[in-house]
């Protein structure tokens, strides 16, 4: 219930945050979240529904978060750094189910599983106040009348970031932005590099939500907390995997960027290569992904058999590292170009994102016990395997059809600002 709620609640707050402004939805989201924490930890136990409806609520404030930040990445960047700074941004929102079980874990052995809940209480609402203090507004309709002729809720209390004052910028013409995020589906390029992240982020998911009890029956000797210290090797790769992914991509544009900038054979001038048109965009986001993809299949299906097989602890924990490594990167690859190619619904196309990824997810998380019980670890992560590289030919799918649907949306964009600048 949880992570279908995680996939739903975005398609709202983030369309609205691309209208309305980042801070207050962050904020408001933020507040959500403490409530519900609130609520989670003094249920009764004897209400499971009350605890499932307030699990729903918490969700939609959390999850909703990711599709907001992205949406402050696609303001505050170009296309140049933009890599990097998604690199840095997912470390949150992906390596948190990773360590959340170790903390989990200490805390539900120590203080009873309600703790978990004050915990999380108290982690939301200090985020809640760090964005009334310091966050400013980054989504450019609010803000580029100035700063100072913002409405007080655009404006933080102790405005340190971005602190040196910004001249005030006469309205430009804007294309108008749709409002309903599900019209993003009607792009086939979009479509296909979604279902490449939701590919990813469900092999994930499968690897992550069966620790725990593939772990304690395999490994009796690992208790609660031991048990959750063995997320962080799935965490730790997610957090170098994305960090340098984040790098990597920022390395790549530059490159193709540099290699667009110089004329070949028959060229009338180095302007024309210059264009959107012509620049590989797709090409320069995707074009490591393919050994991602590789990776990620061979330590799946090796990941199940050394669990089949019992081996030592350690050979899960490194073919962990590696999963969590890889599929960071083919996340992160796919949802910045998907920023890239619909700059102005950063937030949407991100909640459209969540939608298909967490429910693709959340099926095969309902399903994974039955599986492993009916064929066994070893060949459920072979599955794993298979289901990693049903991405593999959408990546040249994407390549290619890609520039078509870009260069028209680009071509539409134009002549909608064209008739603005007219009337």
């Amino acid at each position: 219930m949880y992570m279908v709620f995680q996939g739903v609640a975005p398609m709202v707050w983030g369309p609205v945050s691309d209208h309305v402004g980042r801070r207050p939805i962050s904020a408001a989201c933020l507040l959500i979240l403490s409530l519900s924490c609130i609520g989670l930890a003094l249920v009764p136990t004897s209400d499971f529904w009350l605890l499932m409806l307030l699990r729903c609520i918490q969700a939609s404030g959390s999850a909703s978060t990711i599709a907001i930040g992205a949406g402050v990445i696609g303001d505050v960047s170009t296309r140049a750094e933009r890599g990097g700074f998604f690199g840095v941004f997912t470390i949150g929102p992906m390596v948190g189910p990773a360590i959340g079980p170790v903390i989990g874990g200490v805390l539900t052995e120590h203080l009873g599983w309600r703790s978990i809940f004050w915990f999380l209480t108290i982690a939301a609402s200090m985020c809640f106040i760090i964005i009334i203090l310091f966050q400013p507004e980054t989504l450019r309709t609010r803000v580029d009348s100035g700063r100072d002729k913002a409405p007080i809720i655009y404006r933080p209390v102790i405005p340190i970031i971005g602190r040196k004052a910004q001249p005030t910028r006469p309205a430009a013409a804007k294309a108008k932005v749709p409002r309903n995020p599900f019209r993003l589906f009607l792009n086939p390029d979009v479509d296909v590099l979604l279902v490449i992240s939701a590919l990813g982020c469900t092999v994930f998911y499968g690897v992550i939500a069966t620790i725990s009890s593939l772990f304690a029956t395999i490994y009796p000797e690992l208790n609660e907390t031991t048990v959750g210290l063995c997320f962080l090797a799935i965490g730790g790769g997610m957090i170098i995997g994305s960090w340098a992914n984040g790098r990597l991509l920022d390395y790549e544009y530059t490159k193709f960027k540099k290699l667009a900038e110089v004329p070949f054979e028959g060229s009338p001038n180095t302007a024309d290569i210059t264009k959107e048109e012509s620049f590989p965009l797709e090409k320069a986001r995707l074009r490591w992904m393919p050994y991602y993809i590789l990776i990620m299949g061979a330590a799946c299906a090796g990941y199940g058999w050394a669990l089949e097989r019992r081996v030592s602890l350690a050979v899960p924990l490194v073919l962990q590292f590696l999963i969590g490594s890889v599929s960071i990167a083919i996340m992160n690859d796919a949802s910045t170009l998907m920023i890239d190619l619909v700059p102005g619904q950063s937030s949407s196309v991100t909640a459209c994102n969540n939608l298909i990824r967490c429910t693709l997810s959340a099926v095969l998380v309902s399903v994974i016990e039955l599986i492993i019980k009916g064929i066994g670890i070893g060949w459920t992560y072979v599955l794993h395997c298979g289901i990693s590289l049903l991405a593999l030919p959408l990546i040249y799918v994407a390549i290619r059809i890609g520039p078509r649907y870009r260069i028209k949306r680009q071509r539409l964009r134009e002549e909608e600002l064209a008739r603005i600048v007219e009337k």
